[in-house]
C-alpha cells in the first residue's frame, strides 16, 4: 500500500495526464522544477517549460532553469521581456497580480503557438499562508496549480525530488527580485541589477538563504538564522560592506531576526 506522499503524487500525474499536453511556468526553483519533471513523465513531448527573462529574473535563475530543462529534458522556451511594466514598475502593493497577469499573459500566448491551451503554476499549499496577489491574476487566467491542487506543500516536494534526483531537491526559497523592494519604492532595472550583485556576492561567500532588501540608499542584509553567526567577524563586515557599496548603495545593514518570508508584507495591511 502506498504512503500519502505516494498517492499525492500519482493524484498530480493523473490530473496532468488528463489535460494531454501543459506548458509549465517554469521560474528554475524548486516547485517549478518539479512539476517540469512531473509534466514529462505524465506527457512526455508533449510538455514545454516557458520561462520568462526579465530584469526581475537573475541570470543565476535561468543558468539553474536550463540546467533542470536539460537534465529533465523538457523542450525549454525562452520568452525575453526587457521592459518594466509601468504598473510593476510603481510597486502597488498588488504589484505581483499586475507581473503575473503579464507574464502569464504571454505564456498563454507562447503556449498556444505551439497548439497547447493549458498553463501550469507551481504554487503549492504554503502558498496559501502568505500574501499572494499574484494568486488572483492565475485565477483570471485559468491557470492550473497542480501541485496546489494535488495537496503538497514544500516540504513534500523537496522529499519528491530528492527522490527523483533533481538537482533543485534542496535549493533554497527565491523570490523575483522585485520582492526586494518595500511597496510604493519605484523599481528600475538599476535597482534590480545592484540588489541581483549584492545577492550573487553573497552566495559566492557561501551564504545558502539570502535577501537584499533595497530601501532607497540602504541595503538591508537577511540570511537564514542558523547562517547569522557568519556576520560576527569585523573583517568579513567590512569586505561585505565595502562590496555592497560599491555596487551603489550607500548604507549597509543586517536585519538581526535573519530571513522570514514576505517580511515587506509586514508594513501593509493585507485585508483589503
Amino acid at each position: 500500500m502506498k504512503d500519502t506522499l505516494h498517492v499525492k503524487y500519482d493524484k498530480l500525474l493523473s490530473m496532468i495526464s488528463g489535460w494531454g499536453s501543459a506548458a509549465v511556468a517554469f521560474s528554475g526553483g524548486t516547485d517549478s522544477s518539479f512539476l517540469c519533471y512531473c509534466a514529462v513523465t505524465a506527457l512526455g513531448s508533449r510538455s514545454i517549460a516557458v520561462t520568462v527573462v526579465s530584469p526581475m529574473l537573475p541570470q543565476s535563475e535561468l543558468e539553474s532553469a536550463r540546467a533542470v530543462a536539460a537534465f529533465t529534458g523538457i523542450t525549454h522556451v525562452l520568452l525575453e521581456e526587457t521592459d518594466i511594466d509601468g504598473e510593476v514598475a510603481a510597486n502597488p502593493k498588488d504589484r505581483c497580480y499586475y507581473c503575473k497577469k503579464l507574464e502569464f499573459g504571454a505564456i498563454i500566448k507562447a503556449a498556444a503557438a505551439r497548439g497547447i491551451t493549458t498553463v501550469l503554476d507551481g504554487s503549492n499549499t504554503d502558498d496559501l499562508s502568505d500574501w499572494r496577489p499574484g494568486m488572483r491574476a492565475l485565477s483570471e487566467l485559468q491557470i492550473q496549480s497542480p501541485l496546489r491542487e494535488a495537496g503538497l506543500c514544500k516540504a513534500e516536494i523537496r522529499k519528491l525530488s530528492r527522490e527523483f534526483k533533481l538537482p533543485t531537491w534542496d535549493k533554497p526559497a527565491f523570490a523575483c527580485l522585485a520582492s526586494r523592494f518595500p511597496y510604493g519604492e519605484r523599481i528600475d532595472s538599476e535597482k534590480l541589477k545592484r540588489v541581483e550583485k549584492a545577492e550573487a556576492y553573497l552566495q559566492r561567500l557561501g551564504f545558502r538563504q539570502i535577501r537584499v532588501r533595497s530601501h532607497n540608499a540602504i541595503a538591508r542584509i537577511e540570511v537564514a538564522p542558523d547562517e547569522r553567526r557568519k556576520f560576527f567577524d569585523e573583517a568579513l563586515l567590512d569586505t561585505i560592506s565595502g562590496a555592497l557599496k560599491s555596487f551603489g548603495f550607500l548604507f549597509v545593514s543586517f536585519e538581526l531576526e535573519g530571513y522570514k518570508m514576505g517580511s515587506l508584507n509586514a508594513e501593509i495591511d493585507t485585508t483589503s
